[in-house]
């Protein structure tokens, strides 16, 4: 059975807060709405609008059709620096330097 483009877009959003490290309050944020708003959207009580996916996508740096293509095809078009991982690596580093300067 294949998932529904709503469907198929709250495991996209679900998937890029994942690989972002994004909280449903940064992204309600982005979008000027509540957290409870986007909690509704992620539940499917209420739908996602067009304004919100292009909203997203530009938030994350990708292309609206990407972010409806689904979590697997956003995720590959997240661009490097919107990564946890990257974001990670770069307080690290960040941190490091920091304690280096205060030596």
């Amino acid at each position: 059975m294949e998932l529904s483009l709503e469907e198929s877009l709250r495991l996209t959003v679900a998937a890029l807060m994942q690989a972002t490290g994004e909280s449903q309050r940064s992204i309600a944020a982005v979008l000027g709405l509540t957290q409870t708003q986007v909690s509704r959207r992620q539940s499917g009580a209420v739908s996602w609008s067009l304004r919100d996916v292009d909203v997203l996508a530009g938030h994350y740096g990708i292309g609206g059709p990407d972010l409806l293509s689904g979590p697997t095809r956003a995720c590959e078009s997240l661009p490097a620096d919107r990564r946890r991982s990257a974001k990670a690596e770069t307080s690290r580093s960040t941190k490091a330097e920091t304690r280096g300067a205060v030596r």
